[in-house]
Order: structure tokens, then sequence, then C-alpha cells
């Protein structure tokens, strides 16, 4: 079993950054992909970033990328997702999580087994 903190959250304007961590505890955390999602009200949850349990391969939604990064610190147990020139379009509650389905892609919900709680961000204009 795996457990997920997220931590990070928070109310900024655009433009601003924010740096999202994610803390696992339980099982052997470097045995795992992990992977960043979000929810927006009255959408569906969808792909933000994930990191492959070597740390060597990146993956990003292009809603994102260029300005999202993903990475990890297996001894820390903790992958953290570093947030800048947000824009109100990426307000949601991100979750992260935890997953070693090797025949299913990182992007897809799927992947994942084990989910942390979500952490708010609200980004205003």
């Amino acid at each position: 079993q795996v457990q997920l903190v997220e931590s990070g959250g928070g109310l900024v304007q655009a433009g601003d950054s924010l740096r999202l961590s994610c803390t696992a505890s339980g099982r052997t955390f470097l045995t795992y992909d992990m992977g960043w999602f979000r929810q927006a009200p009255g959408k569906e949850r969808e792909f933000v970033s994930a990191i492959h349990r070597s740390g060597d391969n990146t993956y990003y939604a292009d809603s994102v990328k260029g300005r999202f990064t993903v990475s990890r610190d297996n001894a820390k147990n903790t992958v953290v997702l570093q947030m800048n020139s947000l824009k109100p379009e990426d307000t949601a509650v991100y979750y992260c999580a935890a997953g070693d389905k090797r025949w299913i892609s990182m992007i897809f919900q799927s992947h994942y087994d084990y989910w942390g709680q979500g952490t708010q961000v609200t980004v205003s204009s």
C-alpha cells in the first residue's frame, strides 16, 4: 500500500508560480511511476504530467508543456510539480498518483493504483 499527500496549492495571480509536492509512504517509492492530474469544476479529471520510476522520462499535457516541470527525489520519497506562468485555466484540484502498470500509458488514469487527496490551485486574473 502507498499513501500519498500533496501540498503546495494556493491562490495566486496569473503569471505567478507554484510548487506542488507529493510525498509517499508505505511501499518503496522508487518502484512506482508518478503522475499529476487535475480536475476543474464541472470538468473531467485530466492528465497534467508524469515521470517514470527511473526519473529518465517525463510527459506533459500540451496545455502545460513549457510551463510545468515534473521531477522526483527518490531519497526523499517526493515528486514535485513546478508550475510557472500560471493561467486562470490552470485552476483545479491537483492530484498526484502512483502506479506500476507498464502495459498502460502513464497519461491514463488507469495506470495508477494510488491517489492523494488533492490540493487546490486557484489562479486569478
